[in-house]
């Protein structure tokens, strides 16, 4: 393969590889933060406490996180096929994407804002702030930075399985780096598509981080 075409097909690689990692995890993170939200308020310790909804949630959400993300792609294609009209593809893959991320989008949402400090709710509470102005401006808010880290890691894992779902005709890096690195045996391609992933894992956690500093008041005070 000469190094023009070499080049197009990591550049359309790439593309479809951000493509894939930006909108499912947009779509993720749709679902996923009210699902942390509501893990928080209906624990034991949330502001409205709810056993049974808790309990449900938290079941659900351990089923599909312990499902790995392989057999999910397989087992979620009829879904796919109803949602995209295919179960091939750059498109397609964003399903499995969006389903797999969304259960451990929720509970890195519902670590950041256990880490809330619990005298700022409860003296909010104290003041009469009704629970949805709590969520907004006082769970969410303090919780930024945090919220802002798991972001940066929910982002590079949501890359991973982007780079998984090539082996499944899904397209991007992952298809590249098994279609010519492996199947074709074309060590350079391989190596070259590991460099662009590495380096696209270090600008989110870089840009993650860096956003997470600059808006944590215990740092900048």
């Amino acid at each position: 393969m000469g190094f023009n075409q070499m080049m197009e097909l990591l550049f359309n690689g790439l593309g479809q590889t951000l493509y894939m990692t930006l909108v499912s995890t947009f779509f993720a993170y749709l679902f996923g933060i009210p699902l942390g939200v509501i893990l928080n308020i209906t624990s034991k310790e949330g502001i409205s406490p709810c056993k049974w909804l808790n309990t449900l949630l938290g079941v659900m959400v351990n089923i599909l996180r312990s499902i790995p993300f392989l057999i999910l792609l397989v087992f979620v294609m009829p879904l796919t096929k109803i949602i995209v009209g295919t179960r091939i593809g750059t498109s397609a893959s964003i399903v499995p994407l969006v389903i797999g991320a969304i259960p451990f989008i929720g509970r890195m949402v519902e670590s950041s804002l256990n880490e809330v400090d619990k005298g700022v709710i409860e003296a909010s509470l104290a003041m009469g702030a009704s629970k949805m102005k709590i969520i907004f401006k006082v769970l969410l808010s303090e919780a930024k930075p945090s919220l802002l880290i798991g972001f940066s890691i929910s982002i590079t894992t949501i890359l991973g399985y982007s780079a998984m779902a090539g082996f499944v005709g899904g397209g991007g890096l992952g298809d590249i780096a098994y279609q010519y690195g492996y199947v074709r045996n074309e060590t350079e391609l391989m190596w070259l598509t590991i460099i662009l992933l590495v380096i696209i894992v270090q600008i989110f956690q870089e840009l993650g981080m860096l956003l997470a500093k600059k808006l944590d008041r215990r740092i900048n005070k």
